[in-house]
């Protein structure tokens, strides 16, 4: 858990530091920052400042001495807090957590343990050369003979739990599936797809020194010295719009063109393949949220019966893991994500879950190994529905008084 005995420090401290593009050992700040709406929210994301945590009052942000420069200069009031420095590697506390080797190790273990209905595959390589690995489960070897449900996690380095929750649902559907009538019926009917880690140059970056970094971006060495490309604006719907950032140095700097990284580039091509995929969620932290299309823009998607549909599946996943649900651009507006343009380009139901914890007092990006098993409990629910769904999204309308207009195919 993050301590939080750390005293605030007062800006007037700090502003002598000089300015530097956030790249190697840096100190790194909490910061909140007080807004009245969401129009202010929208300055402050358009100024390349990856926001957390939104407030009813304020934003929390992980920012740097740079980035707190810029929050003075748009006038908002705002406090900070010190981040402490953890331990290398994952410390030994948090040894539950899985890093590249290890991630891919778990994978061929269920893939050897259950052969039957599991596969591993690779949809490429990250810049560094590292293995972006995957595991298909399901009870029909064919590939693409079923729908498919798509999961995704680690698209930000420092979100490490957002790596462990999809990893462990492909464990629990491969141990539960000889034994759980609901499980078998679900794999012998549907294709899952599970790439736990879309991020695993900056995952190991953010683990490999005497302190956590509270990386975010991949580890792609900009023209300028500085390094990384927010992967999550690095997609082609609304490339380089609102939320996202030019400045190389910024948290949420969008890169050269739409899909430059071979990271997503290779989220992209795998995804286009799957042809009978219709669902998909991408698991990031924190907040404790439910998303959905569109982000980029405060405009809901064109039709009127998908709106319905995900505001519907989205609302229902909530129930369980007991997340807000909203319309991601709600938050503030971010180009570039990955669900804006898997719904867009391939018309798939594409959600963000925000895992837990709900603040940075309540652990923030490293929560401690305690949260990885009420996290997943909390979500396996939600998966499973989506897994449930993928057969037909629209059926999601069927289940209650959600067709005034008769639109469902």
């Amino acid at each position: 858990m993050l301590k939080r005995s750390v005293a605030v420090l007062f800006i007037s401290l700090i502003w002598n530091v000089a300015g530097y593009a956030r790249n190697q050992e840096n100190k790194i700040f909490s910061v909140r920052a007080f807004v009245k709406s969401s129009e202010e929210r929208n300055k402050i994301a358009n100024a390349g400042i990856a926001i957390d945590k939104v407030f009813s009052d304020s934003v929390g942000f992980i920012g740097t001495e740079d980035e707190i420069k810029k929050i003075k200069s748009l006038g908002f009031n705002f406090k900070v807090m010190e981040l402490p420095q953890r331990g290398f590697d994952f410390p030994s506390e948090d040894k539950a957590f899985h890093n590249h080797t290890e991630l891919i190790s778990a994978l061929n273990n269920i893939a050897k343990q259950h052969s039957e209905i599991a596969q591993r595959f690779s949809i490429g390589k990250s810049l560094e050369g590292r293995e972006i690995a995957g595991i298909r489960i399901s009870g029909k070897a064919k590939r693409d003979s079923l729908p498919t449900a798509v999961f995704m996690g680690g698209h930000h380095a420092r979100e490490h739990l957002s790596i462990e929750i999809p990893l462990k649902i492909a464990e629990y559907l491969a141990n539960n599936y000889q034994t759980n009538s609901r499980i078998k019926e679900l794999l012998d009917t549907r294709e899952v797809v599970i790439v736990p880690m879309v991020n695993p140059d900056g995952a190991e970056y953010d683990i490999n020194s005497d302190s956590y970094k509270y990386w975010r971006k991949n580890r792609r060495k900009n023209s300028d010295g500085t390094y990384g490309v927010d992967l999550n604006r690095n997609y082609g719907k609304g490339f380089g719009g609102a939320g996202s950032s030019s400045s190389s140095s910024s948290d949420t700097y969008h890169g050269v063109s739409a899909f430059s990284e071979p990271e997503t580039q290779a989220v992209r091509d795998w995804v286009r393949g799957r042809k009978k995929a219709t669902v998909l969620l991408s698991f990031h932290t924190f907040s404790e949220l439910v998303l959905w299309p569109f982000g980029h823009t405060n405009d809901e998607v064109p039709s009127q019966v998908d709106q319905l549909v995900f505001e519907t599946m989205g609302k229902k996943m909530a129930t369980w893991n007991k997340y807000t649900p909203q319309k991601s651009s709600a938050l503030y507006l971010a180009a570039g994500d990955t669900t804006d343009w898997a719904y867009d380009e391939l018309k798939i139901f594409a959600f963000t879950f925000e895992l837990s914890p709900d603040s940075m007092f309540s652990g923030g990006f490293y929560p401690g190994a305690t949260a990885i098993e009420p996290t997943f409990n909390a979500n396996i629910e939600p998966a499973l529905y989506l897994i449930d769904k993928a057969e037909n999204p629209y059926s999601a309308l069927k289940e209650g008084p959600n067709d005034p207009l008769q639109l469902i195919p």
